[in-house]
């Protein structure tokens, strides 16, 4: 049986906010991958294909900004979007220099996080 939920994947090491996305996420209808580091980040995307993902800046071993870089390269998976979201008070400046599509600041609003990840992914 095919799927038709929308997938997202979660790069983030802080466990509660990934907690309380994947709650309001499935809740919402959304198949939920999460990781808490950006070890091999393209095969990871690679093997999910989901419709968008969220990066966090300050993630173990290469960082989100290295991490979007990688997935942007690749052919395959370049147009997927990708949601920066950090506490750094230059969060819109980490998010076009990573290449990401759009940024939300954390702490957020989860109603903010929903319409957001609605939004982009109608766009793509």
């Amino acid at each position: 049986m095919i799927s038709n939920k929308k997938k997202v994947a979660i790069f983030d090491d802080d466990e509660e906010t990934v907690s309380i996305c994947q709650y309001i996420l499935k809740e919402s209808g959304w198949e939920v991958y999460a990781f808490s580091d950006c070890i091999n980040p393209v095969e990871k995307i690679r093997t999910i294909m989901p419709d968008v993902i969220l990066m966090d800046n300050w993630i173990p071993d290469e960082g989100g900004i290295v991490a979007t870089r990688k997935l942007k390269a690749q052919d395959c998976i370049k147009n997927i979007p990708v949601i920066y979201f950090s506490a750094h008070s230059a969060i819109e400046t980490l998010a076009k220099t990573a290449g990401a599509e759009a940024y939300l600041s954390k702490p957020f609003d989860l109603d903010d996080l929903e319409q957001l990840l609605l939004k982009i992914t109608e766009i793509n």
